[in-house]
C-alpha cells in the first residue's frame, strides 16, 4: 500500500484512486458488506461483528438495513444510537462522520469522491475527495444526496429527495435541490 497516496486521499489532495493499496481495500470493503448485505435478517450478531469489522469506528445501537454499500469503510465515524434504512451508499473516499442519535431514511447516499472539473486537468485516474460531517440528532429524509464537503448540524431534519450542495446550520428543517432552510426549529 502507498500509504502516502492514501494519506493524500484522506486530506483531500489530489490520488490515485487505482492505487493496488486503494484497491484491496476496497475490495475487502465489497467482501465484508456482500457478506453482510446476505445474512439472515435476525443474524444480529453476526451483523454487528461484520459492520464492527468494516467500520473505522461505531458506536453502540446501531442498524443498517440491507443493502449496504461503501467504498471503504475504514474511513466512517458513526456515533451512539444510529438508524439506516434499506439502499444506504456511502463513497468514504473521504472522512464521514456522523455523530450521535442520526437517522437515515431509504435511499441515501452519502459522497466524499469528486474528480478535477477542468478536462485537461482530469488524468485517469486522479480523484480527490471532501469530508462529510453529520452532527448528532439529524434525520435525513429518503432519496437525500449528502455531496462532497457538506458538514450538516445537530438537531436538523434534511427533507426527502433534497440535494445537499453545501453546509446546513444546527436546528433546521432543509429540503429541495438544492437543499435549502425553510424553518428553524425551536429550541425548546
Amino acid at each position: 500500500m502507498d500509504e502516502k497516496n492514501k494519506k493524500r486521499m484522506l486530506n483531500g489532495e489530489i490520488y490515485n484512486a487505482y492505487e493496488e493499496g486503494l484497491i484491496l481495500l476496497r475490495n475487502k470493503a465489497r467482501h465484508l458488506t456482500k457478506a453482510y448485505n446476505n445474512t439472515d435478517p435476525e443474524a444480529t450478531e453476526q451483523r454487528i461483528n461484520i459492520l464492527k469489522n468494516l467500520f473505522g469506528k461505531i458506536g453502540d445501537n446501531f442498524e443498517i438495513e440491507p443493502p449496504f454499500h461503501c467504498d471503504y469503510g475504514t474511513n466512517m465515524e458513526i456515533g451512539e444510537n444510529f438508524y439506516a434504512n434499506f439502499n444506504f451508499l456511502v463513497l468514504d473516499d473521504g472522512l464521514v462522520k456522523i455523530g450521535d442519535d442520526v437517522l437515515i431514511a431509504p435511499n441515501v447516499s452519502i459522497l466524499t469522491a469528486t474528480h478535477l472539473i477542468n478536462p485537461k486537468l482530469r488524468p485517469k485516474n486522479a480523484d480527490y475527495t471532501k469530508a462529510v460531517t453529520i452532527g448528532n440528532n439529524v434525520w435525513i429524509g429518503a432519496c437525500s444526496i449528502i455531496n462532497p464537503g457538506v458538514t450538516i448540524g445537530d438537531n436538523s431534519v434534511i427533507g426527502s429527495g433534497s440535494v445537499v450542495t453545501k453546509n446546513i446550520p444546527a436546528n433546521v428543517v432543509a429540503v429541495g435541490n438544492p437543499c435549502r432552510i425553510i424553518k428553524y426549529i425551536d429550541k425548546e
